[in-house]
């Protein structure tokens, strides 16, 4: 599957997003399964609350993908991402298992490299907070 969106119809400044992603504690769990870090942190709220934290709290690697997410989503094809790397800022906390929470991503094109590669930088937020800092993705476009 080819990329859907052209190198010569994208302009530095170019917006992606913003998206909003639920989180919820079933989340957790599928995604335990799926990458098999079971880590009692991602799904017992006893034990994250005694490891220190303020309640279970969701994989840094579940919060990468999302981001990643509005990049392949946008760009109509995974595989054209060719290069993603963060910081986790601050974790994502779950608090209860209705109500969840809400990841919300969006993106800029900051630079149009040689090749017809282009560099987003993605922001990451919960309720307005940082949850991955230096989010970047390239990506090779038509």
């Amino acid at each position: 599957m080819a990329a859907t969106v052209r190198y010569d119809e994208v302009e530095v400044g170019t917006t992606i997003g913003p998206q909003r992603y639920p989180i919820q504690r079933l989340t957790l769990v599928r995604y335990c399964g799926a990458s098999g870090d079971f880590n009692s942190i991602h799904w017992n709220e006893r034990i994250a609350k005694a490891a220190g934290l303020p309640d279970v709290i969701a994989h840094g690697m579940l919060t990468m993908a999302e981001a990643a997410r509005l990049v392949t989503d946008w760009l109509g094809d995974p595989g054209a991402l060719v290069d993603y790397g963060v910081r986790f800022a601050k974790p994502v906390v779950v608090p209860d298992d209705d109500t969840g929470v809400e990841v919300e991503v969006s993106g800029e094109l900051t630079e149009k490299l040689d090749g017809n590669r282009a560099v987003i930088a993605l922001a990451a937020t919960v309720d307005g907070a940082e949850v991955l800092a230096k989010a970047e993705a390239t990506v090779q476009l038509p």
